[in-house]
């Protein structure tokens, strides 16, 4: 935490220096609402934090059409973060500049934080497109900053019990990538919820990184343990995430993955032929009609980008757009302080991703429903929706 904070503080330096622009708040435009986009349209955040932009966009729209917000037309501004955290800090700096209202930054705690801290020096409201780690809120960026993810300790929370008790694992091993906070987040909810599950155990443990090219001794160390897991949690991403899965396989080991959001979608599908036997919790079920606001979305998705959703990352963000735009309508004001009391107010808000909640304590779901999803001979089915948490918040702000 102090060595990110460290080099957030730098990044915010480099973007505050580069962009010379005052961080004054912003008073309510007299015929228009300004959102501005600081999120990465290049680089390896992009497959993340484009397919949720473009939803938010497309809720915008929608309530444009239907009269704008507080009678005025929403106009969105953007800048590219780059996938980098210093372009992220001049990325938010730089749609500040240009009027925002509120600031939309990458789906990710990490990469997201610098444009967020950009809008809370500014007094601005930002919000993470899908943020898993806790401390995209009140804890690692300020009172004015929100996650539209879910707390990533609810994702390995949901892939825990869920596999606990739909198919019957006992015997876990837990495979972290320590690069990111989002990781390390899934895996403390992961562990949490197995060590109460009675009769469950760990037989392993083993940490990785993103950019390793080669696993070959954690699948040795795998291989050797005395009890054969019936189950791995694999705290991961795309590409490496997808590289240890392939080695995995391409070993011998055969045995149930479970994961959270970040593995979902088939893109990355390719790296391992054939995929089996995996399992992920994640926003929603985009590739079955289970539920008509979803398959709208989907249609509506698709005429606008030109092509499916690529995964149910897109929902956070359509879903972000639906939850600011009540607080303001509720507020009467995009004022930052009078939209953030009524963002706190939200318990229970009924959304495209289920149920949502803020609190003046926490700025991210520490509850959410997922849709399981699994893939068996490539291709992702849907299996169920499975709900999981409150998770206290002593476990939310763990990252061991």
């Amino acid at each position: 935490m102090k060595k990110f904070a460290n080099l957030v503080l730098s990044a915010v330096v480099v973007a505050t220096l580069s962009a010379g622009v005052s961080t004054n708040s912003w008073a309510d435009a007299d015929d228009e609402i300004v959102v501005g986009f600081a999120a990465a349209t290049s680089g390896w955040m992009m497959p993340f934090s484009w397919p949720p932009a473009i939803a938010a966009k497309l809720k915008i729209e929608e309530l444009n059409a239907a009269g704008g917000l507080l009678g005025k037309q929403i106009r969105i501004v953007e800048a590219d973060a780059k996938s980098d955290r210093a372009e992220g800090a001049k990325a938010g700096m730089s749609v500040i500049g240009e009027g925002a209202d509120i600031v939309i930054v990458d789906c990710d705690f990490d990469m997201g934080a610098p444009a967020a801290l950009m809008a809370q020096n500014a007094g601005l409201i930002s919000f993470s497109l899908c943020a898993g780690d806790p401390k995209m809120g009140i804890e690692g960026v300020g009172d004015y900053a929100f996650s539209a993810g879910n707390a990533a300790q609810v994702d390995g929370a949901a892939a825990a019990t869920w596999a606990y008790e739909k198919r019957g694992a006992r015997k876990a091993y837990v495979l972290l990538d320590d690069t990111i906070e989002y990781d390390k987040s899934t895996c403390v909810g992961w562990n949490w919820a197995w060590d109460q599950l009675d009769g469950a155990t760990t037989v392993g443990r083993d940490v990785f990184q993103n950019g390793d090219p080669n696993i070959a001794p954690q699948i040795d160390r795998l291989k050797s343990v005395s009890e054969k897991p019936d189950v791995i949690a694999i705290c991961s991403y795309p590409p490496g995430g997808a590289s240890a899965v392939r080695q995995l396989r391409a070993a011998g080991i055969d045995t149930l993955i479970l994961t959270g959001v970040a593995f979902d979608g088939t893109y990355w599908h390719d790296a391992v032929p054939n995929l089996s036997n995996f399992c992920v919790a994640t926003y929603g079920a985009v590739s079955a009609d289970i539920q008509p606001e979803v398959a709208k979305f989907v249609q509506d998705y698709t005429e606008k980008a030109g092509s499916p959703p690529p995964s149910a990352f897109p929902l956070p963000g359509y879903s972000l757009i639906q939850l600011w735009a009540r607080a303001v309508e509720r507020a009467g004001t995009v004022e930052t302080k009078a939209v953030v009391e009524e963002l706190e107010k939200m318990d229970g808000e009924d959304s495209i991703i289920g149920p949502r909640r803020f609190t003046n304590k926490l700025h991210i779901a520490d509850e959410a429903r997922y849709a399981m999803m699994c893939a068996e001979n490539g291709g992702l089915s849907f299996q169920e929706y499975w709900s999981a948490g409150p998770i206290p918040k002593d476990v939310l702000m763990k990252n061991k």
